[in-house]
């Protein structure tokens, strides 16, 4: 890759040849893939790029695949970002945008990962590809590699989603649900892809996966023609999506298309925060129960801590948690005020947002963009538990009348 220098280790520094194949450190550290960015600099400009197709492969310079590597057949990226006008200014900010990546092929951003995933996977000659998830980096890997021609085998806790299993079956998955936590279904799918040598997605181990999670980001500065907000706001699980994010970000200030780096706010559920702690108790982090109905966060020993944590300081990020009732307030007002459908992990970043700013922290002079990472349709009983059910009428006017009487119902 003409593009790329090496791959370093964020714990050591030691560099590795960036193989497809890459795993971690000999230290066990996850790895970093670190670009020329004098040669992205000749071969990239603002006006090739705004005549390319809109996937997340438009800014091939800053991704790490050969030039003979092809696009994977889905198409990944280039998701909607909406100006939330009524809910920026229902919350009192300056401006807020909703990234809604929530419509991605398989409905979630981790479709960016499991595509850079079978492109590697391809390079390297595998036929096998797997992971654990708690339910989207598997649905997103089983429909990418289906796509591809590749076989999958999937690790899920038994707590996953059935939307999110029944994808995995409908794209012909090899599907574990493991008896167990997010901890136990990792160590077993390890286990597993050690023994039979299958292609690994897992996040903690495969250092390319956050190069496909930072595709969010890009897109996120060309869609705002290169102007960059204050803030950054995403749900934060294993970490390896604000770890991408970032990465995107600072690639981007890197190479001269963008002049700022907004600041990131890392939101993570009450009731599983491992890595917001370290930031607020400035520790190491500590593993943590996984008490949150939010399951694609639920991760309570987070696999990419070190490049999360390091992306939040340099940020001068900010931490906050949100418990779950705040979260599923935040689905239904995004679905109120915008249109739109996140699952649970999806809007925890907006639930993160609207708290800051009932908090002051934020307010009229910020300009915020927070990223929607899944589609409401992923975990449909939640949000009828909190959302409540139809009204059930018999084929009568008079009682529909009725009814809209007790509820207070308008008509005009």
């Amino acid at each position: 890759m003409k593009n790329v220098i090496h791959a370093k280790c964020v714990r050591c520094g030691k560099t590795y040849e960036a193989t497809p194949n890459l795993t971690t450190c000999a230290c066990g550290g996850i790895l970093d893939v670190v670009y020329d960015y004098d040669y992205v600099k000749k071969t990239l400009t603002k006006e090739k790029l705004a005549a390319r197709p809109r996937t997340m492969w438009r800014c091939r310079e800053l991704l790490p695949v050969e030039e003979t590597t092809p696009d994977t057949p889905l198409r990944v990226g280039w998701s909607p970002l909406y100006e939330a006008q009524r809910l920026g200014a229902q919350l009192g900010l300056g401006r807020l945008w909703i990234k809604d990546d929530g419509q991605n092929p398989t409905a979630s951003l981790k479709d960016r990962a499991s595509a850079m995933a079978v492109a590697k996977a391809q390079e390297a000659g595998a036929r096998i590809i797997a992971c654990s998830s708690t339910g989207n980096a598997a649905s997103s890997l089983a429909g990418n590699a289906a796509a591809a021609g590749l076989r999958s085998f999937i690790f899920v806790p038994e707590r996953a989603p059935k939307g999110k299993v029944a994808q995995l079956m409908t794209f012909g998955a090899n599907v574990i649900s493991v008896q167990g936590n997010y901890e136990e279904t990792f160590a077993l799918s390890k286990k597993a892809i050690d023994k039979w040598g299958w292609y690994n997605r897992n996040a903690a181990i495969n250092p390319y996966l956050s190069e496909g999670k930072k595709t969010v980001s890009l897109e996120i500065a060309e869609q705002l023609n290169w102007q960059m907000p204050d803030y950054l706001a995403i749900s934060v699980g294993d970490g390896c999506t604000i770890a991408g994010v970032w990465k995107g970000l600072k690639d981007l200030y890197a190479i001269g298309f963008i002049d700022s780096l907004p600041r990131l706010i890392s939101v993570q559920a009450e009731g599983c925060h491992p890595i917001n702690r370290a930031i607020a108790e400035n520790q190491p982090w500590q593993p943590m129960e996984e008490n949150t109905l939010a399951d694609s966060i639920a991760v309570g020993v987070p696999r990419n801590a070190d490049k999360a944590l390091m992306a939040i300081r340099e940020s001068n990020g900010i931490v906050v948690n949100v418990t779950d009732e705040e979260i599923m307030a935040a689905q239904k007002l995004l679905g109120t005020t915008c249109g739109v459908f996140g699952e649970p992990a999806g809007v925890t970043g907006t639930a993160g947002v609207k708290k800051l700013c009932a908090q002051g922290v934020l307010g009229a002079q910020d300009t915020v963009v927070s990223v929607v990472t899944g589609n409401g349709l992923k975990d449909v009983a939640n949000a009828i538990r909190f959302c409540g059910e139809p009204m059930k009428l018999p084929n009568d006017l008079d009682l529909l009348i009725e009814a809209f009487e007790r509820r207070g119902l308008k008509t005009e």
